[in-house]
């Protein structure tokens, strides 16, 4: 199969699987094992094409692929490019491990409109291909909204009052930014550029005066409000109160991770980092980003609900790959574009870790957990590894895009950026690993009445007390966590691709 071909069979089957499970989920609701199969088969089929995209695009191909074109040099097509294929990888690899983990969860608790939740799943991952492999602006901007309104019925899968008003702030910030910011952005491109592909080195460069290019790109961050960005980032907290399966699609495979590679790919392939960094323009705007990163980091320190911390945590890691992006500098393409792989397999077990400790134990907050990691070692095991690749430290897939993006932070010249990268690693580790101690150190209630009054003791571990969420629940978390470690070691595989990523 040509590299288009599989392009295209990539950005198919997710849409082809909707069609599929929807048909074979309509007999049995909740728990059909053949409906579930078909989703594994169709995420694996998925994941597959993909990969056989590697070896192509690192021999130097590029193919292209026109849909249709309504009029001269707007039209619907597909580039595949290098940063593209990093993120369709990381989209159609993660839904593996997060349908397998959707359906002990969706199982566990019993919910309801099962078949409506994994269709409108695989046509978030049909959208994130989309955007993945987008060769221009118009196509890149039509599969983002149809990311928006595919995951909203995912934001108010539960139906109450809350999750509906959850889903209307999800509709509200993410379609007014786009549609004012990012649509205008676009059109005005166009009428000044005459085009809107993707092109190495960027377009701007020659049709715009420096105070317009700030103003439009300006338009461009603000206006992908998937990015989280402050003051756009409500809508991301909010729609915690979503099944946690979705929030793992949000912060991990698909909606966060959509945000902020359009900025990265505007950035390199509309801007280009050589036009950022010699015009200035970008500057403050990398202000905004570092403001984001700390804010975020000292809200989720003060949260009590557990995902609601993690959702903060995300709104902060966000602006890490802005800020990277933003930098225009090669340390900084390199960081934003490993952090996208780094972040997105730590976050996502976290999440599978919040929700596997509410299936077993009902508790949502950080104050409930003391001693349950004793209880549920594996899940809180996968935390600990998971919260480690996110602060930074080795041997963690996250050190090494938080290395670069500190070499970018230097490279600018501005002092402060570095200082920021610094604060927000210690708050990392403030609002981070004391969930996984308070799971293996401290005493639980039941532990604290055996005890009496011998403080600071705990509870010898016992296998007999072990309880560990379903299977289904369990060993995601536990191949992301192995996933932390291995990216580690073979972050150089990943950085092959980076490195074929065009900065002037």
């Amino acid at each position: 199969m040509s590299p288009a071909a599989l392009m295209c069979a990539a950005v198919l089957t997710p849409l082809c699987g909707a069609l599929v499970v929807a048909l074979l989920g309509r007999k049995n609701d909740r728990g059909d094992n053949v409906r579930d199969g078909a989703t594994i088969l169709v995420s694996l089929l998925t994941f597959g094409f993909v990969v056989q995209l590697v070896s192509p695009v690192m021999r130097g191909e590029r193919p292209e692929m026109v849909l249709a074109e309504w009029i001269p040099g707007m039209e619907l097509a597909f580039k595949l490019e290098p940063l593209g294929l990093i993120f369709a990888l990381v989209a159609a690899g993660l839904w593996v491990p997060t349908s397998v983990y959707a359906f002990g969860y969706m199982r566990g608790h019993n919910e309801r409109h099962q078949t409506r939740f994994f269709v409108c799943f695989a046509l978030a991952v049909f959208a994130a291909l989309g955007i993945a492999f987008s060769g221009n602006l118009i196509t890149l901007f039509l599969f983002y909204e149809l990311m928006t309104f595919s995951t909203y019925p995912l934001v108010t899968h539960a139906g109450t009052e809350k999750a509906i008003r959850a889903g209307r702030i999800y509709l509200g910030i993410l379609v007014s930014t786009s549609v004012a910011f990012f649509l205008l952005a676009t059109l005005w491109t166009f009428q000044r550029t005459g085009t809107l592909d993707f092109t190495p080195g960027g377009i701007v460069d020659g049709h715009f005066g420096r105070n317009s290019a700030m103003f439009l790109l300006a338009l461009f961050v603000f206006g992908t409000g998937k990015a989280a960005v402050m003051p756009f980032h409500r809508w991301l907290p909010n729609a915690m109160v979503a099944p946690t399966p979705v929030s793992a699609l949000l912060h991990a495979v698909a909606v966060v991770k959509a945000g902020v590679f359009t900025v990265l790919k505007v950035s390199v392939y509309i801007f280009g980092p050589e036009y950022l960094s010699d015009s200035g323009i970008s500057t403050w705007l990398m202000y905004v980003a570092a403001f984001t990163i700390l804010v975020g980091s000292l809200i989720a320190m003060t949260q009590d609900n557990l995902k609601a911390r993690l959702a903060y945590s995300t709104v902060s890691q966000l602006s890490y790959i802005v800020l990277a992006a933003m930098m225009a500098n090669a340390w900084g393409v390199y960081g934003g574009g490993l952090h996208l792989v780094t972040h997105a397999v730590g976050k996502i077990t976290l999440f599978f870790c919040a929700g596997a400790i509410m299936v077993a134990s009902h508790k949502t907050k950080v104050s409930e957990l003391d001693g349950l990691g004793r209880r549920m070692p594996l899940t809180f095991a996968a935390f600990l590894i998971g919260s480690l690749s996110i602060i930074g430290l080795p041997p963690m897939g996250g050190t090494w895009s938080k290395w670069y993006l500190m070499l970018g932070a230097a490279d600018t010249g501005h002092f402060i950026l570095t200082v920021v990268l610094l604060i927000s690693s210690l708050l990392n580790v403030a609002y981070l690993l004391p969930i996984p101690f308070r799971g293996f150190l401290s005493p639980a209630k039941d532990e604290l009445e055996t005890l009496g009054s011998e403080r600071g003791k705990v509870a010898s571990f016992s296998w007999s007390k072990v309880k560990e969420a379903s299977f289904c629940c369990v060993a995601p978390p536990l191949v992301t966590a192995v996933a932390c470690i291995a990216l580690f070691f073979f972050s150089d595989r990943i950085m092959l691709l980076i490195n074929l990523i065009p900065l002037s």
